[in-house]
């Protein structure tokens, strides 16, 4: 068996660091009939938007079967576990609280507190109130205060049973896949719409920073933001000035505004019409103190000078996952290192790393070998990272199980524990095993 290993003196084998596994309400929940439709719904509805036609009313199963989920999760003897709210499912169309849909989060909470695992709640993982997305979704400013609400009720109604609040997760998803390039829910399309729906995404996040200083001052409050590092195709002046900007297009607009209270420079090169509308006041409430930095990384980018002082993003170099993203390890340790000396970081949590693989189930068992060596590179990389300074406190494995990939809808596995969508039956992964083996032996 095929198991990951690290140096011995490693901080990531200290019993302070913390090793999860992650998930998505949308992705694993299903029980669709018990919740207010969200943007994913309609989208999921419009055909040709979900590549294998499917959608999420019932994806895992997990409302009905979350007990035994969180009794597989606890197999694996991980620290943490990751999960995110459904705001459909919790906030009614009036903006109070959905008692039912509490409960179910509650339950789960609960159940992760009886079995001493750390609970790290995402409160926005993509899946918006559909009624909300009719007024405007985040192209409307009074979202982000809708937002800042359901996180007020909902922070209130879980007390103090979260170890760590995440306010968004990949802001850069939300705001460009969905209202830039429209691959994601709700579809819109226009450079016009996604730094618009980037601002107000991010007032709610600090928004929510401050009710959760209030409601939840001894939780760990920050936000998960998604990083694909840019790399120049050659060292031509006009290649790397392109790379830059799309490094400030993609990562750093995100970044800056919660680190800085401002955004890159670019913003002055954008015509008017593409640029956010800020309100006085907006950027410090953006940059509220972090507890943490949460950093999904996957892979990355190469790109080149274009006709439209824009850039031109390359395709995906070998080797490739099954979604056919390049395998660069190296890119973690350097987005780290970067990121560590271009700003002031709080502690940060690998809250994502994964990868999606040709998974077969034989004789009841599923030898993901690529993934397991996906791990261990990623695993050396983080360790690399930390050797030169950088401070990180946790890891999470994306993803627990097999789920709804958005737009590639059951055809792309990512979990180290494999779902059969007919039947419901869970199948630990080879590489769930050496994960397991990993944590446990510390």
């Amino acid at each position: 068996m095929k198991q990951l290993s690290l140096p011995a003196n490693s901080p990531l084998l200290s019993k302070e660091f913390t090793f999860g596994v992650a998930t998505a309400s949308f992705q694993i929940e299903g029980g669709a009939d018990s919740r207010l439709p969200c943007i994913w719904d309609k989208f999921c509805a419009t055909p040709g938007k979900i590549a294998d036609n499917s959608n999420g009313l019932v994806a895992c199963d997990h409302y009905n079967n979350w007990a035994n989920d969180i009794e597989l999760i606890d197999s694996l003897g991980v620290d943490a576990y990751r999960l995110s709210i459904s705001w459909p499912r919790v906030i009614k169309a009036d903006g109070s609280l959905n008692p039912v849909g509490v409960k179910f989060y509650t339950d789960i909470l609960d159940e992760l507190a009886r079995r001493n695992i750390k609970a790290f709640v995402t409160l926005y993982h993509w899946d918006l109130p559909q009624h909300l997305e009719d007024k405007g979704g985040w192209l409307n400013r009074n979202t982000a205060f809708e937002y800042a609400n359901y996180v007020d009720l909902i922070s209130q109604a879980f007390a103090e049973r979260v170890y760590s609040y995440a306010t968004l997760n990949e802001p850069f998803c939300s705001s460009y896949l969905g209202y830039e390039i429209g691959v994601h829910a709700p579809g819109k399309v226009g450079r016009e719409f996604g730094r618009k729906a980037a601002h107000h995404l991010l007032l709610g996040h600090g928004l929510a920073m401050q009710v959760l200083a209030k409601n939840s001052p001894n939780a760990l409050n920050g936000i998960v933001l998604n990083f694909t590092p840019c790399y120049p195709v050659s060292q031509s002046e006009a290649d790397l000035k392109a790379t830059a900007f799309a490094d400030d297009y993609i990562n750093q607009w995100y970044m800056r505004p919660v680190m800085e209270g401002k955004y890159p420079d670019i913003i002055a090169q954008l015509p008017a019409e593409q640029r956010p509308d800020i309100h006085p006041g907006d950027m410090e409430i953006i940059a509220q103190p972090l507890d943490y930095l949460g950093v999904n990384f996957y892979t990355r980018l190469h790109y080149q000078a274009s006709d439209d002082d824009f850039y031109d993003e390359r395709p995906h170099q070998g080797p490739l996952t099954d979604i056919g993203w390049e395998i660069y390890p190296q890119a973690l340790t350097e987005l780290l290192v970067s990121l560590n000396e271009k700003y002031t970081l709080p502690p940060i949590y690998i809250t994502e790393n994964g990868a999606a693989m040709k998974d077969t189930l034989a004789n009841g068992e599923v030898n993901d070998l690529d993934r397991i060596s996906y791990y261990q590179q990623h695993l050396t990389a983080l360790h690399n990272a930390t050797l030169q300074g950088v401070r990180v406190d946790g890891y999470f494995a994306w993803s627990l199980m097999d789920n709804f990939e958005w737009a590639e809808g059951y055809l792309k596995r990512f979990g180290i524990v494999y779902v059969d969508y007919h039947t419901q039956q869970r199948t630990v992964k080879a590489s769930g095993l050496a994960y397991s083996n990993l944590i446990t032996s510390r």
